[in-house]
């Protein structure tokens, strides 16, 4: 099932979410929607707070070669446990934030643990765009989005062309 995206502002999106404490067939039904919503927006990760659930649940695919198998992946109580002090600047956006993007700074290479949907714990070293896209999953577990590394100026801009953006959507009825 397609969930609807929160738009920022939402309060929502600014709270620290619940570690999950079991593999539900709730929580497996979760992680499905948000992969569906994802692949439907499109995105390359998605957080349960963009579709108004405040758990620690991430989902991910960055496989972008159309040759290449996709590789979704359903991320329960993930944790950076190691980063490079390598930096990587990348034009970042958000599916929560749509059509505004701004470059961010974040650790090159990132060592991420979590459970997966059998209940097991997983850990993995992720590079380039995948490292970029679980930090910023990550953030959103933590009510963190990507424009809060952002000036104030430039931030506010953003937050006010949103604001914009959910008038003319509640004017239209979407």
């Amino acid at each position: 099932m397609i969930r609807s995206i929160l738009i920022h502002p939402d309060p929502r999106l600014k709270k620290p979410c619940a570690p999950v404490a079991a593999v539900t067939d709730e929580v497996r039904a979760l992680g499905a929607d948000m992969l569906s919503t994802m692949y439907a927006a499109p995105g390359i990760g998605l957080a349960a707070p963009q579709v108004g659930v405040l758990s620690r649940v991430i989902v991910m695919d960055c496989v972008k070669d159309p040759e290449l198998p996709p590789r979704p992946m359903v991320l329960l109580n993930p944790q950076v446990i190691w980063a490079s002090e390598e930096m990587n600047t990348y034009d970042e956006g958000c599916l929560s934030i749509p059509d505004q993007y701004a470059e961010v700074d974040r650790p090159a290479v990132v060592t991420v643990r979590w459970m997966d949907l059998e209940g097991v714990t997983q850990e993995e070293t992720f590079d380039g765009l995948w490292a970029t896209c679980v930090q910023h999953e990550i953030d959103h577990l933590n009510g963190k989005l990507f424009i809060d590394y952002l000036g104030p100026l430039k931030r506010q801009m953003i937050t006010r062309r949103m604001e914009k953006l959910k008038r003319e959507r509640a004017r239209e009825g979407v």
